[in-house]
């Protein structure tokens, strides 16, 4: 059964005069909003398209509640395995530094970022991996950092990629998009009274950390990125260096990142050719 045609066809009558939401009302103010569009900050400097209406279809603050859940458990997973660095150590001290010049500039892309608890944690593993959940939940592992030898603006570009990724909603989107799990939709059936279809929620917290995003949404993580970044004083050049260093490695054990995110030529050019527009506000925030 199409659940997104099963909204759209619906026809339980509604009196004008009962001020009580009936099922169908219910179904059209969840149409309604699915269609708003998400509008770019107007003072964007790289060029990215409009976020698609079909998010919608999974609620944010569910998604976000999901991202909090897996956050947790994957910190109370690294502090039983001693594996959660402390918040002094230097190496934490260096991602929180780099977070606090970031972070001001993200609710441009995202309003919902004003009200995020954001959370920055470092994890001693060889991965090379870092991810940002739906909420601003930011993880890195240590092994990111020492095999790439990352100097700060390269730390601080996947920082604002990841960043990017939760801000312009792109786990939402997919998991809307998927139809080989159908929790998206599931989800929204579930807040709809439509039935009760246990705790969603939870089971999309594992499906967050594993999420593989399209193309499109990688390159546009990567010029968001590289936008709020430059907006964070650190060198957009920094962008080609570090996708360099990502294209050397090779997918063996331990490479996380690359699982998520493929590496390419194409994604090296397109940033090459986005740097020079980042680089004004690059300058003005290092005067600043």
């Amino acid at each position: 059964m199409c659940f997104l045609c099963d909204l759209k066809t619906a026809s339980t009558p509604i009196s004008q005069d009962a001020p009580q939401r009936g099922p169908w009302q219910a179904r059209r103010a969840f149409v309604l909003a699915g269609a708003a569009a998400v509008a770019l900050p107007a003072s964007a400097q790289v060029d990215v398209g409009k976020a698609s209406s079909l998010r919608k279809l999974v609620p944010a603050d569910q998604i976000e509640q999901a991202g909090s859940q897996q956050f947790v458990q994957t910190v109370q997973e690294a502090k039983q395995q001693n594996a959660l660095l402390p918040a002094n150590h230097p190496q934490t001290r260096r991602l929180h530094a780099i977070a606090k010049r970031i972070i001001p500039h993200a609710a441009a892309w995202n309003p919902r970022a004003r009200d995020w608890r954001w959370e920055v944690v470092l994890i001693n593993s060889d991965q090379i991996n870092a991810f940002c959940l739906p909420g601003g939940k930011i993880a890195f592992y240590t092994g990111i950092l020492s095999q790439l030898k990352l100097n700060d603006d390269e730390a601080a570009m996947i920082m604002g990629h990841e960043m990017a990724h939760a801000l312009r909603e792109h786990a939402r989107e997919r998991l809307a998009k998927s139809s080989a799990t159908d929790l998206g939709l599931r989800l929204g059936a579930q807040l709809l009274g439509l039935g009760d279809l246990g705790n969603v929620a939870a089971g999309l917290g594992t499906q967050l950390l594993t999420l593989r995003f399209s193309r499109e949404d990688e390159s546009e993580a990567d010029l968001v990125g590289l936008e709020l970044a430059a907006r964070g004083a650190y060198q957009p050049r920094a962008s080609v260096s570090l996708w360099q260093k990502m294209a050397a490695q090779t997918g063996g054990p331990g490479i996380g990142f690359l699982s998520t995110h493929p590496t390419g030529p194409n994604r090296i050019r397109d940033l090459e050719a986005n740097v020079p527009k980042v680089q004004g506000l690059y300058e003005r925030a290092r005067k600043g």
